[in-house]
């Protein structure tokens, strides 16, 4: 009959046969737990494998088998981008790289697509090099806005009534200039023409003086008594009285006066302010004079003409 085993002995035996398999052979127990599929199979390193997208994450102390890599030609449209941050010899056929990587796509890439040997060899032989991307917000279908709140509008208007204002403004302000410039031009125009004054001053100097004969002077006087006759509304009265109530006026009493005066005073008696007797008519327009041309002396209307055009 052969020996009865017992169920205890048969566990100690199975555990002692599998450590001496362990103890013989170190490197089929490392193959046994890098099983494929499993995560220690990729290239070993140290870092982040998993970084948000858009942002840099780096990868340090990543030993890879073969001759030096670089970064292949960068493509703009790649889910990734690398960049060898250092590249250090590590034993024989072996570099040790640091990477910064950034993932422009939710999911899974492998650094092995960008990478390429300088020798031109093949990048074959490598071990993966797997990162993720994670993307910023969780996919959780369609998300509706959210329904704006009914506010109230603190101010009313903004550029487009801004700019009405201003051109509003610059209206006002265009139509001030013009009408100044107008009111000035006609200031101007007004200052041109002679006045009453510009044209009886040679007449009244002369009669000062004593070289206007006595028919150019009742002439002259005659015609300043139907000058202030009618602008005072004098027209019903009697010559001699309407004659009495002139000489007493305060505007037109002086010249009249004077012209009496310096018919019967010889040339030169006193002196005569001109400037004074004429004050009352600067402000009148030479066309109200009735005084005609024709019933002056020559020398008299060189006067009245040179009247005229003294600021013409």
């Amino acid at each position: 009959m052969g020996a009865r085993i017992i169920p205890g002995q048969a566990r100690l035996a199975a555990w002692v046969m599998l450590a001496a398999l362990v103890w013989s052979n170190p490197a089929g127990a490392g193959q046994a737990a890098s099983a494929p599929g499993a995560p220690d199979s990729t290239a070993p390193g140290r870092g982040a494998r998993s970084a948000t997208i858009g942002m840099p994450a780096r990868l340090d102390d990543v030993r890879l088998p073969g001759s030096e890599l670089e970064v292949a030609k960068f493509d703009d449209m790649a889910p990734l981008s690398l960049r060898i941050l250092s590249v250090l010899p590590d034993g024989e056929d072996q570099f040790r790289y640091a990477f910064e990587w950034r993932a422009f796509e939710p999911g899974e890439h492998d650094l092995r697509g960008l990478l390429r040997r300088k020798d031109g060899d093949s990048t074959a032989a490598l071990p993966p090099i797997v990162v993720r991307g994670e993307p910023i917000l969780v996919a959780a279908g369609p998300i509706a806005p959210a329904a704006p709140r009914p506010t109230r509008v603190d101010g009313v208007g903004g550029y487009r009534t801004w700019m009405w204002i201003g051109g509003v403004l610059w209206l006002a302000g265009l139509g001030w200039i013009v009408r100044s410039m107008r009111k000035r031009q006609v200031a101007q125009a007004r200052r041109a023409l002679p006045t009453l004054a510009d044209r009886l001053r040679p007449l009244v100097e002369r009669a000062a003086r004593g070289e206007l004969d006595a028919r150019a002077s009742a002439q002259l006087e005659a015609a300043l008594v139907a000058l202030w006759r009618k602008r005072l509304g004098l027209e019903a009265l009697e010559a001699g009285e309407c004659h009495l109530q002139l000489k007493s006026h305060p505007e037109a009493g002086p010249l009249l006066s004077g012209l009496e005066r310096w018919l019967h005073a010889p040339p030169g008696a006193q002196a005569v302010d001109v400037a004074a007797l004429l004050a009352p008519y600067q402000a009148l327009d030479a066309a109200e004079f009735p005084l005609e041309q024709a019933t002056l002396m020559p020398a008299d209307r060189g006067a009245l003409e040179l009247g005229k055009g003294a600021r013409s």
